[in-house]
């Protein structure tokens, strides 16, 4: 038991300088870029309703994991508010990882199931090494997968929307392995 507590600890500690900053709005426009130059995504910035943009999202587990990130929510490529990303999770899984996030609503009504900020359990696998990786996720909203060889060449399985979102994710660093269950929470904050 004495392992878990420390490892909630660890992770609270991690987390908690970008839980008590202020959200503001800021030029995202790098991070953007990044998804924006693959041809897969770019057919979501095309015909989405909106989206929301996580630039950096911090994840670190040992057994007991956690991920924070503060990002933008767009509609007609103005920014609507700002948004944070919380995920929590238990299981078999280790190491720590950044990446960049991109949530893409195919509608008025999933923008609107984003913005109240509903909970989603999920249960996923995937192994990162270092700029290159994989993933994939079967969640209640429907599975996912994405797959990077780095930041140059941005090439991601074929994708599409599931219960009106479709999300992306490119892998920034780190070394993470995870078998896990958890639970992410998104807090939308209009301007």
């Amino acid at each position: 038991m004495k392992p878990i507590r420390c490892t909630i600890l660890m992770v609270m500690f991690v987390l908690l300088p970008f839980i008590v900053g202020a959200q503001q709005v800021q030029d995202y426009s790098k991070a953007k870029n990044i998804f924006d130059s693959s041809p897969q995504v770019r057919w979501f910035f095309d015909n989405a309703y909106g989206y929301a943009l996580f630039p950096v999202v911090g994840k670190a587990a040992l057994i007991v994991g956690g991920a924070y990130g503060e990002g933008q929510v767009y509609r007609n490529g103005r920014i609507t508010g700002t948004a944070n990303l919380i995920h929590g999770s238990i299981g078999f899984q280790w190491g720590g990882q950044a990446f960049s996030e991109i949530i893409f609503f195919q509608n008025q009504w999933a923008f609107e199931k984003f913005t109240r900020g509903q909970f989603e359990f999920d249960a996923k696998a995937s192994a990162v090494a270092v700029t290159a990786g994989a993933s994939a996720k079967a969640s209640t909203a429907g599975s996912s997968a994405s797959a990077t060889a780095g930041p140059q060449t941005g090439v991601q399985s074929e994708a599409y929307y599931t219960n009106g979102m479709a999300t992306f994710v490119h892998v920034k660093g780190g070394l993470m392995a995870e078998l896990s269950v958890g639970g992410q929470k998104f807090n939308y904050n209009p301007l």
